[in-house]
């Protein structure tokens, strides 16, 4: 048996310090090495492979001797340790089992046969550890999202105060540039509030007074006065830390079996071993008949068959979705994925690519302009601007050829729009308020006559439709489509990709709570996302799959698998390739079984001879090792992404 790899917080989390205001401040990550069992397995790793080719070359017995000893001694001693601790409270650790098993081979001669099993269990120990470690890592991120002071207006004036003093009914000034420091109502002003991380819109939003405020998102050009409505630890942002860490703490069912089928197996491997040492001894067997015995015993029942019956499927199925950008966090993460019999999807960013593109050009008939004029008129109003709306018109503009006149005179007011001179005249381009079809329609004007609109929406990716067409029939079941974004946007998402579960306008706590209802009743939950404010419904659902390219760092850290390429057609790929490997993984069981079972009968019913032992047990190892590694040919990804 080998440990589980379950990413988990166990560090405490301090706060962060103030983020500049267009980026949170880079937060450290874990350094490989710096972690205690990264280096001891990378030190029993070594000395076990110097080992193995030194007694492969043929050099004296005591330099692998040495080195052998040393990958024991790296890789063994605190599995060791924590295993008598275990002991003391009158639990058997089936680690510690795995060690006494390494050293009883190491006692009838079968050094490198234990020093393997040394090197797994370190491995295996190294990478809980950084998976914890860095789970804890994106969660400090999280934290550099809100500032760690705010300005507050009082009756003496202005005061700067760390946000977690802030009260419920504080007033804030909240300055162009800054990053809002506490969940509240807009009080007065006028400004856009770029809050992607939280509600996963792609585009910054109008805030004018009445409308809500997130701790952490970005203000944009315009001062807003804010009035604290939660207290800084009910924040949505502070409550996506704890969902997180809740969900990230939280073992599975099938996880709490295998812990328990760990204990009971252990305790009856010792028992056993005992009994086949202990019974001949009494009968009359000699003390080195019944000890070779059971030393054979506890080789041929050792579980490196059935360790290595599971790992090399599932690894060689991460090795070849790694190939073709597709990074799978551990091997139960991948086992977990072909479990999937519902998929949830995020919209934006995930069905689509997060950027907004011009999608339609509508001169006014008396305007005297085709849609290229305008087109050209309005890119040369908003060169000049960084509004992701004026980066959408210039790209348009360029694609098309068009020339883009300068202008002069630039100005931007906040939710209203810009206004320049271009060839003399003065033009506007501003949200259309009055525009009721979807997207972000802007109406373009000179000298005060309107000329025309242009429509801008959010790009659907290429293979979206595919993707959901392929996930439909890979689970049965249609993907439902889960968003923060307004109901008219998801609306046009869901007809293009052919879904009909549909839930806008979602908070992160939202997105989690749907994931949840999908699995109390009865499903399988496969949730794709890429922002900060997907990282609850990652967490919370079965599996969890971030879109690399511009995901969070906490989406890219809670999710199970990332899409570094960005290719939604990834997804279905490498859930089936994650059920092929299962499939691998049954046939393994299967066949190990069968050598263990056949071997320990052998052993307890007649007298197997303790080369046969070991040429078996190692001979299955071999066996179920090359059937796991079928998944490193190119062709299981072509199968899977058919």
């Amino acid at each position: 048996m080998c440990s589980c790899i379950v990413g988990g917080v166990s560090a405490t989390l301090a706060p962060a310090p103030s983020p500049s205001p267009a980026r949170p401040a880079p937060h450290r990550r874990t350094r490989l090495l710096a972690l205690p069992e990264m280096r001891w397995a990378l030190a029993a790793t070594v000395a076990f492979l110097l080992g193995l080719v030194s007694d492969v070359a043929g050099m004296p017995v005591w330099v692998h001797g040495i080195l052998y000893a040393v990958a024991y001694l790296a890789g063994g001693w605190e599995p060791a340790l924590e295993g008598l601790r275990a002991l003391r409270e009158k639990t058997l650790d089936v680690d510690l089992l795995m060690i006494v098993a390494a050293l009883g081979a190491a006692a009838i001669g079968q050094v490198l046969d234990g020093a393997l099993l040394i090197v797994i269990f370190a491995t295996s120990g190294a990478l809980e550890a950084l998976a914890t470690a860095r789970t804890a890592d994106s969660v400090r991120g999280l934290l550099d999202l809100a500032p760690a002071t705010a300005t507050r207006l009082t009756a003496q004036g202005e005061e700067t105060v760390p946000t977690d003093a802030l009260a419920t009914g504080d007033v804030l000034l909240v300055r162009p540039g800054e990053r809002i420091g506490a969940d509240g109502t807009v009080l007065d002003g006028v400004s856009e509030a770029d809050q992607a991380s939280i509600t996963g819109e792609p585009l910054p939003v109008v805030k004018r007074p009445g409308d809500e405020v997130f701790a952490g998102t970005l203000n944009g050009t315009g001062a807003l006065r804010v009035r604290v409505d939660r207290d800084p630890a009910d924040s949505v942002i502070a409550r996506i830390v704890t969902l997180v860490e809740e969900a990230s703490r939280t073992k599975a069912p099938t996880q709490l079996f295998i812990e328990r089928i760990e204990q009971r197996y252990a305790v009856g491997v010792v028992a056993a071993t005992l009994a086949v040492f202990g019974i001949p001894l009494a009968l009359g067997e000699t003390l080195t008949d019944a000890l070779l015995r059971a030393m054979t015993f506890m080789i041929v029942a050792s579980p490196c068959a059935v360790v290595l019956a599971t790992m090399p499927p599932l690894l060689s199925a991460i090795a070849n979705a790694g190939r073709h950008g597709v990074l799978v966090k551990s091997a139960v993460a991948m086992e977990r994925l072909g479990e999937t019999d519902t998929a949830a999807l995020d919209k934006t960013g995930t069905l689509t690519e997060g950027a907004p593109e011009v999608t339609a050009v509508t001169p006014r008939p008396d305007s005297g302009l085709d849609a290229d004029a305008l087109l050209a008129l309005a890119a040369a109003a908003e060169h000049p601007s960084e509004h992701p709306l004026a980066r959408a018109i210039v790209a348009a503009a360029r694609a098309q050829g068009l020339p883009i006149a300068p202008a002069d005179d630039f100005t931007a007011t906040p939710g209203r729009g810009v206004s320049a001179l271009v060839d003399g005249h003065r033009v506007t381009v501003g949200r259309d308020e009055s525009a009721t079809e979807d997207g972000t329609v802007v109406l373009v004007a000179r000298d005060g006559e309107p000329l025309g609109t242009l429509t801008l929406t959010d790009r659907l990716r290429p293979d979206a439709p595919a993707t959901t067409a392929a996930l439909t029939a890979l689970t049965g079941t249609a993907p439902v489509l889960l968003t923060g974004d307004h109901a008219g946007a998801a609306a046009r998402v869901a007809g293009a990709t052919g879904l009909t579960d549909v839930r806008a306008g979602l908070l992160p706590e939202d997105k989690a709570n749907a994931v949840r209802d999908l699995q109390r009743a009865g499903r399988t939950v496969l949730f794709v996302g890429d922002g900060v404010n997907d990282a609850p419904a990652l967490a919370a659902a079965h599996s969890g799959i971030a879109m690399g390219r511009a995901g969070s760092d906490l989406a890219l850290e809670t999710a199970d698998a990332v899409v570094v390429r960005d290719e939604l057609a990834a997804v279905p790929a490498v859930v089936r390739l994650s059920r092929a490997a299962r499939r691998l993984v049954v046939q393994n069981l299967v066949i190990a079984g069968a050598f263990v079972t056949g071997l320990v009968l052998w052993d307890l019913i007649g007298h197997l001879p303790l080369p046969l032992g070991v040429a078996g047990h190692e001979g299955s190892t071999v066996l179920v090792g090359l059937n796991g590694l079928r998944l490193l040919r190119r062709s299981a990804w072509r199968q899977s992404a058919g």
